[in-house]
């Protein structure tokens, strides 16, 4: 294997096995609703494509939706990728998760579960999600997976509408016995996009991710990572120099790894319902399908995967930036607001010295 293909070997792979979900959140990335199509893999090509997987490597192997409990054959997957070699996780909104679904996930190697939570109180979950009751769906099923012993991290995304809230939403994490809490900054793609006015504004952004960071200091109990956030590999090491804190970040053996902001394309990428292969979960743009191509192939070929690697191609504020391979802003981000992936992000505030030294275009 050539030094460049071990460099961007995949760690964490996101497979959409369904579109189909109980829930109507405001910020769903793929606009999952009940209706929405299976999608085109049956259990047979499903293991055909952990197999073609695995042909590149063993990485953590997450099974997502939409809600992916829907999925009659989920746990076969499942099985099969455990045998295979796969580090195997279940990314769920929790309203389907009981004393059943618990066995079947110890049965077939689920070695860790998503849980999503966006607010401290069910006025503010449900509201966030559409749908009465889905709070309580998240608390039962964090209870029912300490139950059973069943390790689980909580997902929460943030917009202007429940900002004010993420410290209670990462207290009452805490409290329901997660091992991780993941707090999201929305990528405006899906029904995301049709609450771009919500999106959290650079300067706020820049405030919770310091806020975040002097709490990840202090933390003992729980494993805190922001997501969709590449701006916090830049801030926290100049809060840490400016604090004199000695500031090293805690890992989870299931997150998708590296000390760098944003990796997609580069370490992780998101393959949905019916085969497309994008750079990420929130990815707009697809580097291509793997029923068509074999996933090896894409992966270290596809155009567009290319260019996510190469920095020298990266635009505006972020092509000039000190903190550029270590941030790398949010590309997904990028083309949601751009159009243009190898754009600069949209919502940094931070000012690079060297555009004051670009000399003025004529």
């Amino acid at each position: 294997m050539h030094s460049e293909e071990q460099l961007y070997l995949p760690k964490w792979i996101a497979w959409e096995v369904t579109r189909r979900c109980n829930l109507h959140c405001v910020h769903c990335r793929c606009s999952a609703t009940m209706d929405a199509a299976e999608g085109d893999f049956t259990t047979t090509e499903a293991f055909r494509l952990v197999d073609a997987i695995g042909e590149v490597a063993r990485p953590v192997l997450v099974l997502t939706g939409g809600e992916p409990l829907l999925r009659d054959d989920l746990f076969s997957i499942a099985r099969y990728g455990t045998e295979q070699g796969f580090r195997m996780c279940l990314a769920t909104n929790g309203t389907l998760v009981d004393d059943r679904v618990c066995q079947e996930m110890i049965g077939s190697g689920i070695r860790m579960v998503s849980l999503s939570l966006d607010g401290s109180t069910a006025e503010g979950h449900d509201e966030f999600r559409q749908c009465a009751g889905a709070f309580e769906g998240t608390v039962r099923a964090a209870r029912t997976l300490q139950r059973h012993g069943i390790k689980f991290l909580i997902n929460s995304s943030f917009t202007r509408r429940n900002q004010s809230d993420i410290a209670a939403t990462f207290r009452l994490a805490k409290e329901l016995g997660a091992v991780a809490w993941y707090l999201f900054m929305i990528v405006p793609t899906g029904r995301g996009g049709d609450i771009l006015d919500e999106l959290i504004t650079a300067e706020d952004y820049e405030e919770i991710l310091a806020w975040h960071f002097h709490q990840e200091c202090r933390e003992t109990e729980i494993l805190m990572r922001p997501t969709c956030a590449p701006h916090y590999y830049r801030i926290a090491p100049s809060l840490a120099q400016e604090s004199g804190v000695a500031y090293q970040r805690r890992s989870l053996s299931f997150s998708t790894g590296g000390g760098k902001g944003c990796l997609a394309g580069q370490s992780i990428c998101l393959i949905d319902a019916f085969g497309n292969l994008k750079p990420c979960s929130y990815f707009p743009t697809s580097a291509g399908n793997v029923r068509k191509q074999p996933f090896k192939d894409l992966w270290f070929n596809a155009p567009l995967l290319r260019e996510l690697r190469d920095f020298s191609l990266y635009r505006g504020k972020c092509g000039v930036c000190e903190y550029l391979r270590v941030c790398g802003g949010c590309r997904a981000r990028a083309d949601a607001v751009y159009g243009d992936y190898l754009a600069e992000e949209p919502f940094c505030s931070y000012h690079p010295p060297a555009l004051s030294h670009r000399p003025a275009e004529k």
